[in-house]
């Protein structure tokens, strides 16, 4: 799957029934990072979840521009305290930081507060080793 630099927050949710419509709720977390503005409109895609075969995106009615990508918000050699949020589909652990961000953290647990050495940067995912254990959850 091709992610777009315009990617703001990537996070799991359910679907919830109320009254007569359907409501993803947005974890508050993605406010508090800065990423996302209350009141603000976004473009939101749902995904399903993985399944053993590809799918085509459909096109898209908009034309595309060419623009530049963002700069990724960590450097390698960069030191962070995170807290881990998810377990990714491999049982790494995941945590996000400015723009939403994904950096893969191995060997850690969901709720786990941990200071992270960035090791390898990509354009939408970077990779991290513990350097410090803060509090475990467990």
């Amino acid at each position: 799957m091709d992610i777009p630099s315009q990617l703001r927050c990537l996070f799991s949710a359910s679907i919830e029934e109320r009254k007569n419509s359907y409501v993803v709720e947005i974890p508050e977390q993605e406010l508090e990072l800065g990423d996302l503005q209350q009141g603000e409109t976004y473009r939101v895609a749902v995904l399903s979840l993985p399944t053993d075969t590809e799918t085509e995106e459909p096109p898209s009615s908009e034309p595309q521009r060419e623009r530049e990508p963002p700069e990724p918000p960590v450097e390698e050699g960069e030191q962070r305290t995170v807290d881990i949020e998810d377990i990714g589909d491999k049982g790494d652990g995941i945590t996000r930081v400015e723009r939403g961000f994904v950096v893969i953290v191995p060997d850690t647990d969901i709720g786990e507060r941990v200071t992270v050495e960035i090791t390898d940067v990509g354009k939408n995912v970077a990779f991290a080793d513990v350097v410090t254990r803060l509090s475990s959850n467990g």
